[in-house]
C-alpha cells in the first residue's frame, strides 16, 4: 500500500474513533428557508462582500434553490431547508470575511462521489460526466448506457454505498466533492465523517420540487458547478417544449392508479404530494390516491388491500410501479398478486400498464415520462411509450 494510503487509513481510524467517543448529532441542515423563487432584492443579505453581484440565474419551474452569479465567474447557491454555497472559480481566491456557514465548493471538480443516483442523468445529459470518478451503486444497478459505460471502463469505480461509503477510496482518489441524496440524513454520521475529512458535503434536494419539472431543472445547478450553465439553460428549454402544449390541455379526468404490492401482500401508492401523482395530472389524468399523506412526509404510502380495493377499483388505468417491483410482465402476473385485481375496471378494459426500470433514474426526460401518461389518458399510445408499458 502506497504512503499516502496508508496515512488515509491512519486518518479515517482516528476519527472514527473519535466520533465514536464523542457521539454523532443528526441535523437536516442550518440554512434557513429563504422561500420559493425569490428575486433579487431579496436575496441582497446573501450577497458577497468583496464580490460584485451581476445577476441571478432565471428559474421556471424549481423553488428548493437559487444562484446568484458574480463577476468573475463566482456563484453563490442556496438551497433552501439545507445549506449556502459558494462555488470559486478555477484560479480565483475564496472571498476574506466568507460567513462560516457558507461552504466552499472549488472548481474545477475532477473526482465526485456521487451518491444521488438521479442526478447522473443530468451531469449525462450536458456532456459533465467526467466531473464523476466515483459512484454508491455497482454498474449492474445503472439503467443510464453512460454509466455502465464508464464502470467497464474503469473511468466510474464503486466507493461503497451512501450508508457505508469507502473513506480509504474516496479519499484516495483526492475527491473534492460528495453529492448526497437527503438518505444521508438517515445516516449523519456519515455526513460528518466525509466533511471531517475535509470534503465538501452537497445534498440534492431535488425529489422535494412540488413540480416535476422542477426536479429536471436542478440541471442549472449542476451546470454551475461543473463550468456548463450554457448547456445547462439549453437543455431545460429543450425539455419545456416537449410539454408546450400540455399547459392549456384540458384535463381527462381518467382516473389512474400507481403503485406496487410488497411481498406481504399490501399496496404502497405514492403520497399525493408525490411528483409522480403531479405528472398524472399535468398529463391531464386524475390520480386515485388523491389526499393520501404519510404523516412523516415519506414519498410512499403502504396500505392494506381492502383500503386500497375501495380507491382503485373503478380506476380508469392502472400503472404498476416496476422500478420497485419487476415481476409483473401481464395482468395475469397482476391478478397471481392478488386474486381481487379482477374484478378491477382497469383490469377488466384492459387497460394496466407497468413502469420502466429506468423511471427513478432518468430526471433527465421527466417531460418524456409526462408525455407517455398523456398518450395513455388520451388514447393516443401507438405501443412506442419511452417509460411505459402495456400488460397484456
Amino acid at each position: 500500500m502506497k504512503k499516502n494510503k496508508v496515512s488515509a487509513v491512519i486518518v479515517v481510524m482516528c476519527l472514527v474513533t473519535a466520533m465514536l467517543v464523542t457521539g454523532c448529532g443528526s441535523t437536516a441542515g442550518s440554512a434557513e428557508k429563504s422561500g420559493g423563487n425569490q428575486n433579487t432584492q431579496d436575496r441582497a443579505e446573501n450577497r458577497i462582500a468583496g464580490l460584485t453581484f451581476t445577476e441571478s440565474v432565471p428559474l421556471d419551474y424549481a423553488e428548493g434553490f437559487a444562484i446568484d452569479a458574480y463577476e468573475d465567474g463566482y456563484y453563490f447557491l442556496d438551497v433552501y431547508d439545507d445549506a449556502k454555497y459558494l462555488i470559486v472559480p478555477e484560479g480565483r481566491d475564496v472571498p476574506e470575511g466568507l460567513s462560516p456557514d457558507i461552504k466552499v465548493i472549488q472548481q474545477p471538480l475532477t473526482n465526485v462521489y456521487l451518491a444521488a443516483t438521479a442526478v447522473m442523468a443530468l451531469f449525462d445529459s450536458i456532456d459533465a460526466m467526467d466531473h464523476i470518478t466515483m459512484t454508491s451503486i455497482r454498474e449492474s444497478a445503472w439503467t443510464i448506457d453512460n454509466a455502465v459505460k464508464a464502470m467497464r471502463e474503469g473511468r466510474l469505480k464503486y466507493a461503497g454505498k451512501y450508508s457505508e461509503p469507502d473513506y480509504e477510496m474516496i479519499l484516495g482518489n483526492g475527491c473534492d466533492l460528495a453529492i448526497e441524496s437527503t438518505m444521508i440524513y438517515h445516516t449523519p454520521e456519515v455526513k460528518e465523517m466525509l466533511e471531517e475529512l475535509g470534503i465538501t458535503v452537497f445534498v440534492d434536494r431535488s425529489s422535494f420540487e412540488p413540480n416535476p419539472m422542477g426536479r429536471t431543472e436542478w440541471i442549472k445547478v449542476y451546470g454551475v458547478l461543473t463550468g456548463k450553465l450554457d448547456q445547462a439553460t439549453e437543455y431545460f428549454e429543450g425539455r419545456k417544449e416537449v410539454i408546450r402544449d400540455l399547459s392549456d390541455f384540458e384535463n381527462t379526468g381518467k382516473v389512474a392508479a400507481f403503485f406496487y404490492i410488497t411481498t406481504d401482500g399490501k399496496a404502497v401508492v405514492r403520497s399525493s404530494t408525490d411528483y409522480v401523482p403531479a405528472m398524472i395530472s399535468m398529463a391531464g389524468g386524475r390520480y386515485a390516491f388523491e389526499g393520501i399523506m404519510d404523516e412523516d412526509g415519506k414519498t410512499s404510502v403502504s396500505m392494506t388491500m381492502e383500503s386500497f380495493y375501495e380507491k382503485a377499483r373503478d380506476a380508469d388505468y392502472i400503472i404498476y410501479n416496476a422500478s420497485i417491483d419487476a415481476t409483473v410482465k401481464s395482468i395475469d402476473d397482476l391478478i397471481a398478486k392478488d386474486p381481487i385485481f379482477s374484478e378491477f375496471k382497469a383490469v377488466k378494459e384492459g387497460n394496466c400498464y407497468s413502469t420502466g426500470s429506468n423511471m427513478y433514474q432518468r430526471t433527465d426526460v421527466i417531460s418524456n415520462m409526462i408525455m407517455d401518461f398523456h398518450k395513455v389518458f388520451t388514447g393516443e399510445d401507438d405501443g412506442n411509450l419511452e417509460f411505459l408499458s402495456k400488460l397484456e
